[in-house]
């Protein structure tokens, strides 16, 4: 991955967090959080 693609992604990936965080108060992201550690805890238990 090229510097320009990393700093494009970056940018972007702070881009829509912050939209979020506008428009929805960050109601987004706190489900993706939980839905993660859902995810995270049912795949450390088939470990």
């Amino acid at each position: 991955m090229t510097d320009r693609i990393a700093l494009v992604l970056g940018l972007l990936i702070v881009g829509l967090v912050g939209l979020d965080v506008f428009l929805n108060g960050g109601a987004s992201l706190i489900f993706l959080a939980r839905k993660l550690l859902s995810l995270m805890d049912y795949l450390r238990f088939w470990k």
